[in-house]
């Protein structure tokens, strides 16, 4: 499986961004996929992820109302809209995917998903 990001690049504070990420290799019947994302000297989290049967959602509450995640099952695709952006969302955006169809109490766990993309950097510029 690999999985395919793109949008990542430079804003201003207030701006908006759009990161996608493809995944190919295999047939997916479910999935969870999402992103997360690391700043320079903290740890790996959560931004927002989704699965693919009924769509349900889990975001870092830091992102609610600002950022929106979404997916295309016939392409195996995740966007992640992201709007209002703060200087404090600069980091490296992660895509990840599990072909399982994870219980919500288990998405923003980094540790249940078995693929992940090679990061794109957002950086937002004051």
């Amino acid at each position: 499986v690999q999985l395919q990001a793109s949008g990542g690049g430079v804003v201003q504070a207030g701006g908006s961004l759009r990161l996608s990420c493809a995944a190919s290799g295999r047939t997916f019947s479910s999935y969870t996929m999402g992103w997360f994302r690391q700043a320079p000297g903290k740890e790996r989290e959560l931004v927002a992820t989704i699965r693919r049967t009924g769509g349900s959602t889990v975001y870092a509450d830091s992102v609610k109302g600002r950022f929106t995640i979404s997916r295309d099952n016939t392409k195996n695709m995740v966007n992640l809209q992201m709007n209002i952006l703060r200087t404090e969302d600069t980091a490296v955006y992660y895509c990840a995917l599990t072909p399982r169809h994870l219980i919500v109490s288990s998405m923003s766990n980094e540790n249940e998903y078995d693929y992940w993309g090679q990061g794109t950097l957002v950086t937002v510029s004051s």
